[in-house]
């Protein structure tokens, strides 16, 4: 019996924390103003936390449209296949201009 007593305090008091916490870090809160959410929190112990999760919580904002997920940023530059792919353009076309310089001053000696 006292285990249960103490497992149920343990509770209480983290509901008790994660609600203060969540509260006091929101933007905004619903049906009333924070200050009265933080007062019935700590005064009314067990169904202020339940109560302001139920009521007072920020409903997510909705979401227009089908879910896109978001491709993932490459972390580095040669992570990048963009990146890698527009290396090597310049790489070939330095090459080439080195070819053709080559070329030409082959072709004055001779």
């Amino acid at each position: 019996m006292v285990r249960m007593f103490v497992f149920l305090a343990a509770a209480q008091l983290v509901l008790l924390v994660l609600a203060l916490i969540s509260s006091l870090s929101a933007d905004r809160v619903r049906a009333m103003p924070r200050a009265l959410w933080v007062l019935v929190i700590l005064v009314v112990p067990l169904i202020g936390p339940i109560c302001y999760f139920l009521f007072g919580r920020p409903l997510p904002a909705p979401r227009e449209g089908p879910v896109r997920r978001a491709q993932p940023r490459p972390s580095s530059p040669d992570d990048d296949p963009d990146f890698l792919r527009g290396m090597n353009t310049d790489q070939i076309r330095r090459e080439r201009e080195q070819l053709a310089q080559w070329e030409r001053e082959l072709n004055e000696d001779q």
